[in-house]
């Protein structure tokens, strides 16, 4: 089953088993976005922000030392909570070993705590790398942070899930689903960046833009 096929069986599972009211405010988040005539995210030909962040294991990565060693596809999610994520993650993960022999590299990024994130690497068997982006910074840097409104806030309480103990942090916090591919001087060559967080950068596209490089 192909990356696109399996977020369209997870957003058909959402739709007949979350209720209406429940759909429409997550619906209504979305569209707000793409209407708000915001530009998200860092654009094709600029400069990828350098940073610093660790991975599940407590260890430092830096961009630029990684893509000394080859160009990097760096892609932002919500969460290991978040079942659109874990469906983009581990159709990533399938397509590791082509990435690797085009020479790229996979890092992925969320605002999830360490613990967190090492849970979520165990449980679904990630081999690449898994940084968590406390408070947000980073996601910030690409411009595709943004605050958790209210009325989403009070959906995800409802179901028990506390986002900013989650991330270990004091704010509602969340970047945009995004993924950049970043040359080796640095240079982002195509970026994608979506509101809709049912939708994700297909793997073909992955490799369609490495071959580039």
């Amino acid at each position: 089953m192909s990356l696109a096929q399996a977020l369209s069986t997870a957003k058909q599972e959402f739709i007949v088993h979350t209720p209406l009211e429940i759909q429409a405010k997550m619906f209504r988040q979305i569209k707000e976005q793409q209407e708000s005539g915001i530009t998200y995210g860092r654009q094709e030909g600029q400069k990828a922000k350098d940073f610093t962040l660790k991975n599940a294991l407590g260890e430092t990565v830096n961009l630029y030392d990684k893509l000394s060693k080859g160009p990097v596809v760096l892609t932002f999610y919500r969460g290991g909570w978040c079942p659109f994520c874990n469906t983009q993650l581990k159709s990533y993960q399938k397509l590791l070993p082509d990435i690797v022999a085009l020479g790229g590299q996979l890092i992925a990024i969320s605002p999830q705590s360490p613990d967190n994130t090492l849970s979520q690497q165990e449980k679904e068997g990630l081999s690449f790398e898994v940084l968590s982006d406390t408070n947000g910074l980073v996601a910030a840097f690409y411009n595709i942070l943004y605050d958790v409104p209210d009325y989403i806030q009070n959906i995800m309480e409802q179901a028990g899930m506390d986002l900013a103990e989650y991330n270990a942090m004091d704010r509602w916090v969340l970047p945009i689903p995004s993924t950049f591919m970043i040359d080796e001087s640095g240079i982002i060559r195509s970026a994608y960046v979506n509101p809709d967080f049912m939708q994700r950068f297909d793997p073909d596209d992955i490799l369609q833009e490495l071959r580039k490089l």
